[in-house]
């Protein structure tokens, strides 16, 4: 099973995903979005992507995202759940606060900070930031995510949309813990 991660693509005002993210994207099984969508329409477009599309609702996103997403899910796929939340709150304390919400997942999916993160917990439990796609906020590059799920175990990668892929360790940690 191969999952295409995005968060924060604020697609409004004629704003597209970028035709790497999308082509990215279509080679999925299935598309996690981690909020900040925008509007219905720009949902509508990632899912006419083709794969299936499981999405909860960001700060920023229309009325009819907020009333349509719910603000956190579980993900169950391939013998792994994945909880979907966008934002996480501060840094500190991150990991084991995103455990606790989310016991009985294997990883955690958010978004929010644009910042990439990855960070794994004694025991497995893991934590995935995908940064962004169209926003990058200071960071080096555009970014998305990669999850592979074999034999029920979960291994996260961040894509950078510039200039291939920047980490595929299922333990690295992101380039700072940030927001």
């Amino acid at each position: 099973m191969r999952i295409g991660i995005v968060a924060d693509t604020h697609l409004r005002g004629g704003r597209t995903l970028p035709d790497v993210c999308a082509g990215i994207l279509r080679g999925t099984d299935l598309v996690i979005h981690a909020g900040d969508i925008s509007s219905l329409a720009a949902l509508r477009a990632i899912e006419a992507l083709g794969p299936p599309v499981v999405a909860v609702h960001g700060n920023v996103d229309d009325a009819d995202i907020c009333a349509l997403l719910p603000e956190r899910r579980i993900v169950c796929t391939s013998g792994v759940r994945i909880g979907v939340i966008h934002d996480s709150g501060s840094a500190a304390g991150r990991l084991e606060r995103l455990r606790l919400l989310f016991a009985a997942t294997d990883a955690v999916v958010f978004g929010h900070s644009h910042i990439p993160l990855h960070e794994q917990a004694t025991g497995g439990f893991q934590i995935f930031n995908p940064g962004s796609p169209t926003q990058r906020r200071g960071q080096p590059q555009h970014t998305l995510g990669i999850a592979r799920v074999d034999r029920g175990r979960i291994h996260f990668e961040l894509v950078g949309l510039e200039g291939g892929h920047t980490s595929s360790s299922s333990r690295r940690r992101g380039p700072r813990s940030g927001p």
